[in-house]
Formats: C-alpha cells, sequence, structure tokens
C-alpha cells in the first residue's frame, strides 16, 4: 500500500483536515465587507456577486453527497487528494479572477471541494485512530468549522480597512496549497467503502438541482422581493426537491444517504434539529448585526467587536472535548441553545452602538456556537454505527447548509424591507432568530421526552468497533406509540475475551515476525526471507489493518465496508491466513495474526515485542512518481523504533524472484 512519510501520524493527519476546512469556511464570514472592493475592481454588481455566494454555498451543500457516492466507489484516499487539488485550483482562481466568472467559479469550486473534503477527511480522523484521540478530534473539529466562521467578520474588516481584497484571497489560497501538501504526505492508500453500493444518480441530480435552485432564488433577494417570481419558484421548487430527496432515501432499499435510520431514531432526530436551528440563528444573528454595525463603525471595528465570538467558540471546544466521553455531552447542545438565545436579546438591546453590550452578545454567540452544531453533530453520529457516519455527517452538513445560507439572506431582506429604518427592522427580524434559539432548545427537550431518551454515557470501545452505536437511541416518539419501547435496556454483560495462544514459546532460534500487507511485493519478501535463514523456523505472519484506510491489499475478491471494523478486521485476518500459507510453502511453521494500529510500523513493532520475535521481516515498496518516492517510510519507522532486529529485502531482490518464478 502506497503511503506517504506522515501517514497514520494523528495530528499529521488532524492538521490536514483543520487546513482543508478553513478556506472557504474563513471566507464565508470574511467576504460581506470585501463585496463593494471586489464588485468595483471586477466590474460586477452586488446581485451578481450574492450569485456567485449562493452558488457557492449550494455546491458545498451538494459536495456532501457527492462526496459520500464517491466514497462507495473509488479508491477514498485518492479522492481526497483530488478534493484537495480542486480546493487549491478554485482558491488560486478566485485569487487571481480579473473577471466575475472567474471569481464565482473558482469560489464554487472552493465551497464544492471544502464539503467533500469534510465527508471524505473528518470520520477517518474520528474512527481511525485509537479511543484517546477522539478528544483532540472534537477539539479540531470544532475550531475547524466555528473557529473559521468565528474569526471571517475580523479578517474580513482588516482586509476591506485596507481597501483591498486579492491579500485575504491569496493567503486563503496558500493554505489551501498548503493543505494539498498534507493531503500528499499523510497519504495511505484506502480501497473503496463498498463497491456492492448502488450508484444513485437521482439522489446526486436531486441534491444538484435542489441546492442549486434553492440557493440562486434566495441570492435574487439583493434586488428582487418575495412576490417575485425569480425568487420564489427556484427556491420553492428547490426546496421542494430536497424534500423530495429526503423522502426518496427514506424510502429506498439500499439508499446513498442514511435518512431512515437517522429520522426514525430519537437522539438523531433531536441532534440534527438542535444543529438546524442554531445554525440558521447564529448566522442570521451575525449577519443582520453587522449590517447595522456597519452604518456606525470602519470594517475593522466592526470586526474587532466580533472577535469575542472566536474566544467563544475556542473556549467551548476545549469543554465539548472535556464532556465528549460523558453523559454530560447530552446536555452541551442545551445549554448552547440557551446561551445563543440570551446572545440574541444581548445584540437586540445593545444595537446601534452599546459596545460593551455587543462585546458579551459576541462572546455568547461564539459559546452557543461552540456547544450546538459540532456537539449536536457527534450526539447524533453516536447514536448509530461507526460505519454511518460519513453518511451521518453528509445529512447533517447538507441540512445545515441549507438552513444557515438560506436563513439569513431571507431575514436580511425581511430586515431591510419591513421598515425604512435598518435598526428597527433587523430588531424586529432578531425577534424571528430568538425565537428560532429558543425552539431549537424546546424541540431536543421535547424530542428526548416524547422518546423516553436518556442522556447515557458514550462506550466508544464499542462504537470504534463498528459492531454497535455508542449508546442506545429508543424509536422516535416512542412513549406515543404503542408497543414501542421507551425506557433504555440494560447494558449487556460481555465476558472478556480468551487471550489469544498466538504469544505461545518461540522456537529453538525465536520467532520470526513476517509483515504481510497482502502485496506480491510482500509475498515475494517472504520466500527471499526464507532463503536467508535457517528452514522451518517458527513465523508469525502479521497484517496491520485500521478502519477507513485499511492499510493493506485484500487477498480476495471479497467485498467490505472499509468504515466497519469488523469488516476490515476479518479481511485482514484472510490477508494474514494467505500470507501465512505463502510462509508455509516457503518452508517456515507459519501462524497469523491481524493487529490494530496506526501507524502501520507502530503494529510490527508492538507485535514483535508482544511476541518476542526474534528477526522482523519486511519488503518495503518504492515507485516512481512523487507518492513514490515517499514510500518505505514504514521500514524506516520500524527500523527506528524497534530493538528488534529487522530484515529488509530490497524491491530489487523481489523483482528477481518474481522473474525467476
Amino acid at each position: 500500500m502506497r503511503q506517504g512519510p506522515l501517514a497514520g501520524r494523528y495530528f499529521a493527519v488532524a492538521a490536514m483536515v483543520t487546513l482543508a476546512l478553513i478556506p472557504y469556511l474563513a471566507l464565508s464570514a470574511a467576504i460581506d465587507p470585501l463585496v463593494p472592493i471586489i464588485t468595483e475592481q471586477l466590474g460586477t454588481t452586488a446581485q451578481t456577486m450574492s450569485l456567485g455566494s449562493g452558488l457557492g454555498n449550494a455546491a458545498y451543500a451538494v459536495g456532501t453527497v457527492l462526496a459520500v457516492q464517491f466514497a462507495q466507489h473509488l479508491p477514498q484516499r485518492r479522492m481526497l487528494l483530488a478534493y484537495a487539488v480542486v480546493l487549491a485550483v478554485g482558491s488560486i482562481l478566485s485569487a487571481a479572477a480579473v473577471n466575475a466568472p472567474m471569481f464565482i467559479g473558482g469560489h464554487v469550486l472552493q465551497g464544492l471541494a471544502t464539503s467533500m473534503l469534510l465527508i471524505a477527511a473528518a470520520p477517518p480522523l474520528t474512527i481511525g485512530f485509537p479511543k484517546d484521540k477522539l478528544r483532540n478530534t472534537a477539539v479540531i473539529m470544532n475550531m475547524c468549522v466555528f473557529g473559521a466562521v468565528a474569526l471571517g467578520p475580523f479578517l474580513g474588516g482588516v482586509q476591506a480597512e485596507a481597501h483591498a481584497w486579492r491579500p485575504l484571497f491569496w493567503i486563503i489560497a496558500g493554505v489551501a496549497v498548503l493543505a494539498l501538501v498534507m493531503a500528499a504526505l499523510t497519504f495511505e492508500d484506502a480501497p473503496p467503502a463498498d463497491l456492492d453500493a448502488p450508484r444513485d444518480l437521482r439522489a446526486i441530480g436531486m441534491a444538484a438541482v435542489g441546492c442549486a435552485a434553492a440557493f440562486v432564488g434566495a441570492s435574487q433577494l439583493t434586488t428582487h422581493g418575495f412576490d417575485d417570481l425569480m425568487v420564489t419558484v427556484p427556491m420553492f421548487g428547490g426546496l421542494a426537491l430536497i424534500v423530495g430527496l429526503v423522502v426518496y432515501q427514506f424510502r429506498a432499499s439500499r439508499p446513498l444517504l442514511t435518512v431512515r435510520t437517522l429520522l426514525t431514531s430519537a437522539i438523531p432526530v433531536a441532534g440534527v434539529g438542535v444543529a438546524l436551528f442554531a445554525a440558521a440563528s447564529s448566522v442570521a444573528a451575525t449577519a443582520l448585526t453587522a449590517n447595522v454595525l456597519l452604518q456606525s463603525y470602519s470594517p475593522v471595528h466592526v470586526g474587532m467587536l466580533y472577535l469575542p465570538e472566536l474566544a467563544g467558540a475556542v473556549i467551548m471546544a476545549g469543554v465539548f472535548g472535556i464532556v465528549i466521553t460523558r453523559r454530560a455531552m447530552h446536555y452541551l447542545p442545551l445549554v448552547g441553545m440557551v446561551l445563543l438565545a440570551v446572545g440574541i436579546a444581548v445584540f437586540k438591546v445593545a444595537l446601534p452602538t452599546n459596545q460593551p453590550l455587543l462585546l458579551l452578545a459576541s462572546l455568547l454567540t461564539g459559546l452557543a456556537l461552540g456547544a450546538t452544531v459540532a456537539p449536536a453533530l457527534f450526539v447524533a453520529g453516536f447514536s448509530l454505527r461507526s460505519n454511518s457516519l460519513q453518511r451521518v455527517f453528509a445529512i447533517i452538513e447538507l441540512f445545515r447548509a441549507v438552513a444557515a445560507f438560506m436563513v439569513a439572506p431571507i431575514l436580511a431582506h425581511y430586515a431591510a424591507t419591513v421598515s425604512t429604518d435598518l435598526t428597527r427592522g433587523t430588531d424586529d427580524a432578531l425577534w424571528i432568530g430568538l425565537g428560532l434559539a429558543v425552539g431549537g432548545a424546546l424541540f431536543g427537550v421535547a424530542i428526548y421526552a416524547l422518546s423516553g431518551a436518556r442522556p447515557q454515557r458514550p462506550d466508544l470501545d464499542q462504537f470504534l468497533d463498528g459492531d454497535d452505536p455508542a449508546w442506545y437511541s429508543p424509536p422516535l416518539v416512542a412513549r406515543l406509540r404503542p408497543g414501542l419501547p421507551s425506557r433504555t435496556p440494560a447494558a449487556p454483560v460481555f465476558a472478556p475475551t480468551p487471550a489469544s495462544d498466538l504469544d505461545g514459546t518461540p522456537g529453538p532460534t525465536g520467532v520470526v515476525l513476517i509483515a504481510y500487507d497482502g502485496s506480491d511485493l510482500a509475498a515475494s519478501a517472504i520466500g527471499r526471507a526464507a532463503a536467508q535463514l535457517a528452514p522451518r523456523r517458527d513465523a508469525l505472519v502479521v497484517c496491520v489493518w485500521q478502519p477507513v484506510d485499511v492499510g493493506f491489499t485484500p487477498v480476495d475478491a471479497t467485498h467490505f465496508d472499509a468504515d466497519r471494523a469488523v469488516e476490515v478486521k476479518q479481511a485482514a485476518e484472510r490477508t494474514a491466513a494467505r500470507g501465512a500459507e505463502l510462509a508455509e510453502q516457503a518452508g517456515f511453521n507459519a501462524r497469523s495474526i491481524a493487529v490494530e494500529a496506526s501507524p502501520t510500523w507502530q503494529g510490527i513493532v508492538e507485535a514483535a515485542e508482544d511476541h518476542e520475535a526474534s528477526i522482523i521481516v519486511l519488503g518495503p515498496h518504492r515507485r516512481d512518481g512523487l507518492l513514490g518516492h515517499l514510500q518505505g517510510s514504514v521500514a524506516a519507522a520500524v527500523v527506528a523504533h524497534s530493538a528488534t532486529p529487522v530484515l529488509i529485502v530490497p524491491e530489487q531482490s523481489v523483482g528477481h524472484l518474481l522473474r525467476t518464478q
């Protein structure tokens, strides 16, 4: 399997995810004060810029569905690398734009690539590493999405103060290129998730047309009213298609998106609902108040008034990291909705010029952002099996994009037209945002109460193994449906698994540990090692695996779900068994074992220590090209970290064996 030198290293992968998500999400919050400058320099109009933003948001929403479909049939890590290329290209196009079509085209590519990167990279970061990394992942995901959004108004204000926009866009392009470099350095080839999954072109088409139409319609509110067919036909037609997509996926026998499972279980419904209410009300509140503040302050001053949002997001990201392993995780989104309602109420009192209250409202909104959407997303994800996490993220991000990016322009239009005084109109619109925040809190509480759901401590070992959810979620509104269970069942008692007998006494000259990944090079290295070592040595063939990224080449044609740890483990066991057969044929007394570890070298080193191996046999892979020059990191890491002697069979020797067989 091809690997980059940083493959399997948690913080390198986390850095890649962070760099990939920041560009578009930061720009989406920074661009408003830059619109007049961009329109002037590119010779376009505010309506055209609004249309470009709408198309970018539509591309972000559609990308969630596309990423799930591509993951089923195409090598997942190669696609992630392709998404990073698209992000870099889109960012460069926007920064270098000489006209509106070039700018909008780049922005659309940015939105599309960002959501696809989120869906492709976030689940592996969540379930592809040991449980002790999950706390860090929670903090990173929260900061990626909402830290970038909270920092956006300040970045946009600083750039607008200089009456320029390209420097910020070139910095964003540089971040995107760095994300591409990290995607290459952390590259670890992984097979498609499920080659037997259907190619659901209907779902993709409904998502693409529905999102494009809905966002284009909403973007027309810049210069048109609600009574204009240019607004109502595409907007409501698009929303109808999105609803149709949900119904279609709910009824499909083999859906692309796990809508039925998600929307018939109490805790996921509560999590998704809270996320939608929070996204709609928070984004709208920030956009509405910024329009009023720009009448009294400079863009950079307004940006500074929103800096406490970033502080609040950082604080709550840390809190989320603490509670993600505890029962209190269920309460965090509710606390966030309360904070959001209070923050919007303070905004209403503070407008137009009470700066201390504005800073307090901004801080409360930042705390609310960090406590609601990302925690609600994980609450929903933990209620299903981990192999559904990618689809859960996709559904929530699709819904969140529609809620956040459509409600804001609608409320902004309402605020501008309901009264001749923008401050008074904004005050009226904020009442709607306040109602959404309160309604979201009541919705979550009502779903728990009517379904008999109870806050529970997540069983992360069970979740990460892929067999079961992290906790029990009763059927939706089970207390109102006779015959359905509404109480959490007693936790099953699991008997300890007997210890493996593979760590038996070594042979007279010690066990030979052979690292086997299913490739022809690894198979031939077994024969070469047998020729160099004494005959009938005891050998242990080890196949190292991890969910999502897999880490080996399957030796049979049996399809398996790469997101489900149990199926990956079974494929790894079959691969290791095939390696043991080859070792027997070469003259070893061989046994096999599959080891879950990340990075791969760590699994090899620990297996050698656990089984008191006298020597480790490795066949490093080296190939031409950029990624090829990054190969061999596993062998080098094993040599650097192991006290056991290592026999490395060079590719030349292996190639000679292949030619002579």
